[in-house]
């Protein structure tokens, strides 16, 4: 297959997708052809130098670099679909499938999703709508509950709470009546980008200062004195049909033990002990097969598809078990627990490689199977 793996993005995680990429395109099985793209911070899509590719692909611990020539800057074309997916100069470049190594805002929140649908291409993760709702925190959390799944007690801000002074300490109040001590994360940020703990008041108002500069919403939650479990899964449980790619399969859980005060942005990417991940999580078989399950029924009930890691905590004190958030195209670095979990469950990365990118052919030749005109 011709593959286009698009990377760095508009996000705060600009940095992160370039390291993600390049483990990526080391793992991609060799018969295939990478075309690599890379997204600048403003939003300009260049087409990368060949050399840029081998160097990473020579060096384990290399991480793409951008080369921003004029001459390669890449345009998308409308229903190109794979025959003409991409216009360089006066050239126009097919691929079979995109692989989109994007974190965070303009990646994983549905918009350059829809690109691809417009463009009539495959690519791989999840679809439009259920990137869109995943990738914001509140939405998540109010499906997640309707179906059944339980998620951590907390409320959604607004930032037009904050010009209405009554309202705010409102919110104050509801917030300080759950005990300390609380998180404050942005809705729709990655990589624990804006997110804080707070202790107390004089913290809280500080918390949710940093993340409204994150986001026009904020989560308030009550801090849970937790363990982290994470679990990967793959697959597409609407269009099912009885291929190997399409079955949806759960990887995991894996535990992460921060050394940090929790697994902010510095332990996840920064240092590399920065927390100690555990795979399978130190947990009795019943309890891994209760994360498991619970983590597709979250991907189910969410329509998601490709892949997705779903995050839990597992609650200290009461040992209840709640789902944190889900990440629809997480980390890919040396370090990242997705790929370490499918790897340990026998799923190593080049195999998961060509499981996501058939899956991303595989719901793209279902779905243009439905009627769109009469």
């Amino acid at each position: 297959m011709k593959i286009a793996l698009v990377y760095g993005g508009k996000s705060g995680e600009h940095e992160i997708s370039l390291v993600s990429a390049a483990a990526i395109a080391r793992n991609i099985d060799s018969k295939n052809e990478i075309v690599p793209i890379a997204i600048t911070k403003d939003g300009r899509w260049f087409l990368q130098p060949e050399s840029e590719l081998l160097r990473v692909k020579k060096d384990e611990k290399a991480h793409f670099e951008i080369k921003e020539d004029s001459s390669k800057e890449v345009l998308v074309v409308p229903a190109g679909g794979t025959k003409r997916t991409f216009k360089v100069g006066s050239d126009e470049i097919g691929v079979d499938v995109v692989f989109p190594a994007l974190h965070g805002t303009y990646g994983e929140d549905g918009t350059i999703q829809g690109l691809f649908e417009m463009v009539n291409v495959p690519y791989v993760g999840c679809s439009t709508l259920a990137s869109a709702i995943t990738m914001d925190k509140e939405k998540t959390k109010v499906s997640l509950a309707q179906a059944g799944i339980p998620v951590v007690p907390g409320f959604c801000m607004r930032r037009s709470d904050i010009a209405d002074s009554r309202r705010y300490d409102e919110l104050l109040e509801k917030a300080v009546a759950m005990g300390f001590p609380l998180f404050v994360k942005p809705c729709s940020a990655g990589s624990s980008d804006g997110a804080s703990k707070a202790d107390d008041l004089q913290h809280l108002n500080g918390a949710i200062i940093e993340a409204f500069s994150w986001d026009d919403k904020i989560l308030i939650e009550k801090a849970v004195n937790a363990r982290e479990v994470e679990c990967s899964v793959t697959g597409n449980p609407t269009t099912y049909d009885g291929k190997e790619c399409d079955m949806v399969k759960a990887y995991g859980p894996g535990e992460i033990a921060p050394k940090h005060e929790f697994y902010d942005y510095d332990a996840k990417y920064n240092d590399p002990d920065g927390a100690d991940l555990l795979i399978p999580a130190n947990l009795p078989e019943e309890r891994l097969e209760e994360i498991r399950s619970l983590a597709v029924k979250a991907y189910t009930a969410l329509d998601l598809c490709g892949l997705s890691r779903v995050d839990f905590f597992i609650d200290k004190d009461t040992d209840r078990v709640y789902l944190n958030e889900i990440n629809t195209l997480p980390g890919f670095t040396q370090i990242s627990m997705f790929p370490k979990m499918c790897a340990a469950f026998g799923l190593d990365f080049t195999s998961l490689t060509n499981l996501l990118l058939d899956e991303a052919v595989s719901r793209f030749e279902a779905t243009r199977r439905l009627q769109t005109s009469r």
